[in-house]
């Protein structure tokens, strides 16, 4: 997004009403596109920034295509690092809970690799009767709450992430399909990234958590370690009170500021469709607290592991 000639973001610009007091905000009467002005697209901005999460009902005008002309005013489009791109689309991806698509699992999006997404953009395509709500939480808010030796222990933790892990452990009821899903799409490149678990917000300056459930160990410690260390940290990213939760309509789009939230899609609708599609912006390298950036160091494609073994 250009920055150079916008004017000051008019958040009055915008009807806005926060859903939670922590996180989350509905923003009313305006039909997203490409065709936005500036001014709009600055105040959409501010208002993630604020509100970490925020959403627009009734936008059945947004094709594939004019879901990505719309992102493309926020930053630029990156696809998924692993998953195939579907609907003729540069960077839609699709998740079809027939298909895998069931992200029932706290996680910030794409964090084993370095410069994960800077924001995500969801439209609801095929929406349940009942069920499928998503849930966000405020990892800025996370570590606000931290008591200071904690803040102090956190800041100075760095965590590996992956996108290779015990899938069946953190799965347990899992379909064959989403199993399959996983081996053969998810992890068909097999990512390692390190990211201190203290970020600061490159837009904002606030200081936030990097968890979630690509964390596979505590750099330097052992996993009994890192297990109760995690488990921790992430109690206070999912305090009730740092969360909201949406109920989803066809033609809703959620956007979230991926370096704020963590969130979980609830898998409590059975066999019933559920189809959204996602677009994601292109992030930074994440900044530590003193100022080091975060490493990718693996990347493996699974023919080359299989070769290998």
């Amino acid at each position: 997004m250009t920055t150079s000639t916008q004017p000051r973001p008019t958040l009055s610009a915008l009807t806005i009403k926060p859903v939670a007091a922590r996180i989350g905000a509905e923003i009313a009467d305006i039909k997203l596109s490409g065709d936005l002005s500036d001014e709009t697209i600055a105040a959409i901005n501010a208002s993630l920034l604020q509100h970490k999460v925020i959403f627009f009902r009734d936008q059945d005008q947004l094709t594939d295509i004019e879901q990505e002309r719309f992102s493309k005013r926020l930053g630029n489009l990156v696809p998924h690092p692993t998953e195939h791109v579907r609907n003729g689309t540069t960077s839609i991806l699709e998740l079809d809970s027939s298909r895998g698509g069931r992200a029932d699992a706290w996680h910030t999006d794409v964090t084993f690799v370095d410069a994960y997404p800077k924001i995500s953009i969801l439209r609801g395509v095929t929406i349940p009767e009942v069920g499928g709500d998503t849930v966000w939480s405020n990892t800025v808010a996370a570590y606000d709450s931290l008591p200071p030796a904690l803040k102090a222990t956190a800041e100075q933790l760095w965590a590996t992430h992956s996108n290779a892990y015990d899938y069946a452990a953190q799965r347990p009821h899992a379909s064959e399909a989403d199993r399959r899903h996983y081996e053969e799409v998810f992890a068909s490149t097999v990512y390692e990234t390190d990211h201190p678990v203290v970020r600061v917000h490159p837009e904002t300056g606030e200081r936030s958590l990097i968890l979630g459930s690509f964390v596979q160990r505590f750099v330097g410690y052992s996993k009994s370690d890192s297990e109760q260390l995690y488990a921790l940290l992430q109690s206070h990213v999912l305090r009730i009170e740092n969360t909201v939760r949406w109920r989803w309509r066809a033609n809703d789009v959620a956007i979230w500021d991926n370096r704020a939230t963590q969130h979980y899609a609830v898998n409590d609708y059975g066999d019933s469709a559920r189809v959204v599609r996602r677009t994601t912006l292109d992030g930074d390298v994440p900044v530590s607290v003193d100022g080091r950036h975060s490493v990718t160091r693996k990347k493996l494609v699974r023919d080359a592991i299989a070769r290998a073994a």
